[in-house]
């Protein structure tokens, strides 16, 4: 049975929001709304209503003009497995020793690779995209260079990619959040996947905001691949979780945001040590010089 996408862009978060809310009472109603910040560093937000039958274009219009957003764009999806249209497009990844496969290419781990499991889902970071393979290969430079943290949190962990690569070098318990649940759910699947449901510990947070986290600080080593706004915002409290000496890295950043994430980060004395560029997308790796 087909569905129907409605999109459409605004340039402010309040009014995303409100016409978030307002889109969940059209008639017929969405089955799931989105907001997003876009991360093409245009400032806009993006709203998108799914249905699974064609909404009112009339009252589409009415919600956009009321709200200052860009006509709804409506679009046709036609009925498709689209996990199993993705899991048959994505190719391995190599990532320093990391070698990122989905189960379909379990015949092609090269011998003496780190073996990373992730199927494609609905999480974030199936590291086919430049900020997980830019991450995965900022910790691989570490443990090469025989940084050996005893203490690793994964911030917005999405499929835990990341806590997955270290827990499978360092043999030791990493803390892994999201703020999705179904993102958690995820990470504790792949982590299940790959042997180490017993090293990693998902919990649903935002940031650092939650017990186990706090009580399991400071680090010595913490992921956040997230966006460039909330990677500003967290500074603060990646500075004060992470151990003196301890290391950050940083993804989920356009190349030309990183100057700006650098500077909030030096301000809480977080310095970068290495930055690297795959496409578009920056990762940052940074020491903790407090």
């Amino acid at each position: 049975m087909p569905t129907w996408t409605a999109l459409t862009t605004t340039s402010e978060k309040l009014l995303a929001d409100a016409l978030g809310e307002a889109l969940e009472d059209l008639d017929p109603a969405p089955t799931g709304v989105g907001v997003f910040e876009m991360e093409d560093g245009s400032g806009l937000w993006e709203v998108g209503g799914y249905f699974v039958e064609a909404p009112d274009d009339i009252a589409l219009a009415i919600l956009a003009a009321a709200h200052g957003a860009k006509a709804f764009v409506v679009s046709e999806v036609p009925d498709q497995d689209w996990v199993a249209h993705v899991r048959r497009e994505l190719h391995p990844v190599e990532a320093g020793r990391f070698f990122l496969y989905g189960d379909h290419d379990a015949d092609k781990v090269p011998q003496g690779a780190i073996p990373l499991l992730i199927e494609a889902a609905m999480a974030f970071g199936t590291g086919h995209h430049g900020t997980t393979k830019g991450c995965l290969e900022a910790v691989d430079i570490l443990f090469g260079a025989g940084v050996r943290p005893g203490s690793v949190a994964d911030i917005g962990c999405g499929t835990a990619v990341l806590a997955i690569a270290a827990a499978k070098v360092l043999d030791q318990r990493v803390i892994a959040s999201d703020i999705d649940e179904v993102a958690v759910e995820v990470a504790r699947a792949n982590a299940a996947a790959n042997g180490v449901e017993g090293l990693i510990h998902c919990v649903e947070a935002a940031g650092f905001d939650h017990p186990d986290i706090r009580a399991a600080a400071p680090y010595d080593l913490v992921f956040a691949n997230i966006l460039k706004g909330p990677l500003v915002d967290l500074a603060p409290d990646m500075a004060a979780h992470t151990a003196p000496g301890g290391h950050v890295i940083l993804s989920g950043i356009l190349n030309e945001q990183a100057d700006d994430v650098i500077a909030a980060y030096a301000d809480h004395g977080l310095d970068p040590i290495a930055r690297d560029e795959i496409g578009e997308w920056t990762t940052l790796t940074l020491r903790n010089g407090n």
